[in-house]
């Protein structure tokens, strides 16, 4: 073995788009993208935040940032925005598949279906309609990544989240059904999966219930949303030639979906 010098060098900053960019996880990411040198796509239902977002980001990075206020979940609305960008940001460099979340903790016999099908529609054919629109402009420039978040109950299962689980089970399969497809085109793709993570998650899970949702965190120290964030740049900062397949991540106490330890 000759002790040549190794340079690694990682790939430099381009342009990226955040689904669900208006808070948590997907807040966190633009954030720590624009960071890092990224100009940033930041999409989301709340056109407010998105115009306060874009402004923060501009200020405080210096980074051209574009906002497009849409439902993941309208192959029509995705279609349009993401159909019709200006020029210069029609190649984008980084997907960051965040939109998604659950609704209701109940077991399967007391469901309500309409929390089943925004689930379902958020968490999996949102993904799919944004990465059918962005993956192929990435494959006629022969590069890209692409990076979906998924959840530790993509490969376990709890109590009363059936529904959820079976979204984040199908972020997983499509993840690796991604990298299968994409691989020949030079694509990277990445799948996340946090386990617990303070943000907004919980109190949309029980319809606004705060004192419900704070209950989920007590006892812990659950994941924040800036520590995803690093985690998805971190992924996307490697060297073009390495490709991260997936990241898991928990909170300390966390030992997996269905067991936490609580003080």
């Amino acid at each position: 073995m000759d002790n040549k010098t190794v340079h690694i060098t990682g790939v430099t900053p381009g342009t990226a788009l955040v689904t669900g960019a208006t808070s948590g996880i997907g807040e966190a990411t633009a954030r720590a993208l624009a960071a890092a040198g990224w100009r940033v796509i930041v999409t989301g239902r709340r056109a407010e935040r998105l115009k306060s977002l874009k402004a923060e980001l501009k200020q405080t990075f210096g980074v051209d940032v574009l906002t497009l206020a849409f439902d993941v979940r309208d192959p029509h609305q995705v279609a349009a925005s993401l159909g019709a960008l200006p020029g210069a940001w029609r190649e984008i460099d980084l997907l960051v598949n965040n939109a998604g979340g659950a609704l209701g903790l109940e077991p399967i016999d007391e469901g309500d279906v309409g929390d089943w099908e925004q689930m379902i529609d958020t968490n999996v054919k949102g993904l799919l309609y944004v990465t059918r629109i962005v993956a192929p402009t990435m494959v006629e420039h022969g590069r890209g990544h692409i990076v979906n978040i998924g959840s530790i109950a993509g490969r376990q299962v709890y109590a009363n989240g059936a529904v959820y689980c079976a979204a984040k089970h199908a972020v997983n399969a499509l993840s690796q059904g991604m990298k299968i497809d994409l691989a020949r085109h030079g694509i990277r793709v990445t799948e996340i999966r946090p386990g617990m993570v303070e943000t907004e998650f919980s109190e949309v899970r029980f319809h606004g219930d705060e004192e419900r949702a704070a209950a989920v965190y007590e006892g812990i120290e659950p994941l924040v949303a800036e520590d995803v964030a690093e985690a998805v740049v971190w992924a996307a900062t490697r060297p073009p030639h390495v490709n991260i397949d997936e990241i898991a991540l928990t909170p300390r106490q966390q030992a997996n979906a269905y067991y936490t330890y609580r003080n």
